[in-house]
């Protein structure tokens, strides 16, 4: 009884200990997307201790002629070699549903603003490159274009740099090309947070969470409102 006793001591401890290494590390995100005129590529990579490595490649988003939706076909491959494929589709519905299911989620949450700024003044940003090549054919209405994308750009990074940590002086470049329609963009940006402050985050949100039902949309956050009686 006195050995079973230490054993489960032990494994308690092995346990604390990884648990704290675990928050402790630092899961480094790339984020790269890619638009040239019907083409969009998007492509997340998630690493931590550099050898465990996801990614999430999005190569083709197209418009759906059938109804007003998005398909996209996705990748996800992980360091072991496993790998798969499947296409799916993100509607006007969808779309709503999302805003719907955050708006349960600002309502039920006390403090949420605050736990969401808590979380983003711990991300890094390590680097941060937006390119961009825009045309109309007109060089006027191209001139106006140009200072438009960067005002937006301006105001974007404003934002970035307010709330998270930039260590490194962004590369934005904005290229107007008036001799014919064209729209370019290339956007990466690669950030690292540690996992302990994401799961103090979401420890935050449940303590914090003011009662009552939540009524989500989206049938995998259904569940949590124990809604049974909505149709999808």
């Amino acid at each position: 009884m006195k050995w079973l006793f230490i054993i489960l001591i032990l494994l308690l401890l092995i346990l604390l200990i990884l648990l704290i290494f675990i928050a402790f590390s630092k899961l480094h995100v790339t984020l790269h997307y890619f638009h040239q005129a019907k083409q969009h590529h998007l492509q997340l990579q998630f690493k931590l201790w550099k050898f465990i490595k996801y990614k999430v490649d999005i190569p083709l988003i197209e418009l759906s002629e059938e109804k007003p939706a998005v398909k996209f076909t996705e990748k996800n491959s992980s360091i072991g070699g496993m790998s798969d494929e499947k296409t799916e589709e993100f509607t006007a519905d969808d779309l709503l549903n999302s805003i719907k299911n955050m708006n349960e989620v600002i309502t039920h949450v006390a403090s949420f603003y605050h736990i969401v700024r808590h979380f983003l003044s711990k991300i890094t940003i390590k680097q941060l490159r937006w390119h961009t090549i825009v045309g109309v054919g007109d060089a006027a209405v191209t001139g106006m274009l140009t200072g438009a994308f960067w005002a937006v750009k301006g105001s974007i990074l404003g934002v970035i740099s307010h709330y998270m940590k930039l260590r490194t002086r962004p590369d934005i470049v904005i290229a107007p090309q008036f001799q014919f329609a064209v729209t370019q963009t290339s956007f990466i940006c690669i950030f690292h947070f540690r996992i302990g402050h994401a799961m103090l985050a979401g420890i935050k949100l449940i303590k914090f969470w003011k009662g009552g039902k939540a009524h989500f949309k989206s049938m995998h956050l259904s569940v949590l409102s124990n809604d049974k009686s909505k149709t999808y």
